[in-house]
């Protein structure tokens, strides 16, 4: 769910993302113009209007998991849905523009994966970038306590934090850096969550396959631009 006037292209990044992932049927509840672009777009997913949330009550009552915050843009749409989102006791990714509106409103759940960036991190502890950074394995850990669940804190070496847990990331590469990457991540994760891996496994499994992919696309790039082909193409 995402996709405010203007961000249209986060929330079909990440649902074409879970789509390729695995996750089986995948709905985009979105704003209208933006619903009959998936269509367009992507046929194998399903574009669902939502202007409040009675729109898509049905909608949620079957679903299994949430992949809730690319592109939904902190305006008054996002704002009249939040409140009825974020009492939903599904499996759930926070991400993008949800992860701002949780920092303005905290909760807590044992049932969802935040994956913030620096910079939502800190907004998330109304803290500076600079204090998150110095101190990452800190701030991961200080984020499960206050919000539970899973934490993904992206970044060069992304750590994931269950509880007293933490783990580093080892893929991926500089050229991640550019946006769109946070709602593909988001998406995956999204997906390994509806094929029943635990917070903790889909959220590991998620960034890992999420850097092995870039690295593998950048030393396709690599191949090519030296006029070699592999067999495989």
């Amino acid at each position: 769910m995402g996709g405010g006037y203007g961000y249209a292209g986060a929330v079909h990044l990440a649902a074409e993302a879970a789509l390729n992932s695995g996750a089986g049927l995948v709905s985009v509840a979105t704003r209208k113009e933006h619903a009959l672009q998936v269509h367009l777009l992507s046929p194998e997913l399903m574009g669902h209007t939502v202007e409040q949330i009675s729109d898509i009550s049905e909608l949620l009552s079957k679903a299994t998991v949430l992949v809730l915050g690319p592109g939904m843009a902190q305006r008054q749409w996002a704002k009249r849905i939040w409140p009825a989102l974020i009492s939903l006791d599904l499996p759930r990714v926070i991400d993008a523009d949800a992860l701002n509106f949780l920092a303005e409103t905290p909760a807590y759940s044992d049932n969802w994966v935040l994956t913030p960036h620096p910079g939502e991190a800190a907004r998330l502890l109304q803290c500076s970038t600079v204090d998150i950074l110095q101190d990452r394995y800190k701030a991961v850990r200080t984020l499960q306590e206050k919000y539970g669940g899973v934490i993904v804190l992206k970044g060069a070496g992304t750590l994931i934090c269950a509880e007293d847990e933490v783990y580093v990331n080892t893929t991926g590469n500089p050229g991640m850096a550019l946006g769109g990457m946070g709602d593909v991540l988001s998406g995956i994760i999204g997906s390994l969550l509806a094929q029943k891996y635990s917070l903790l496994e889909a959220a590991k499994l998620g960034v890992y396959l999420h850097g092995l992919a870039a690295l593998i696309t950048r030393l396709l790039q690599s191949v090519v631009s030296v006029g070699y082909v592999p067999a495989m193409y």
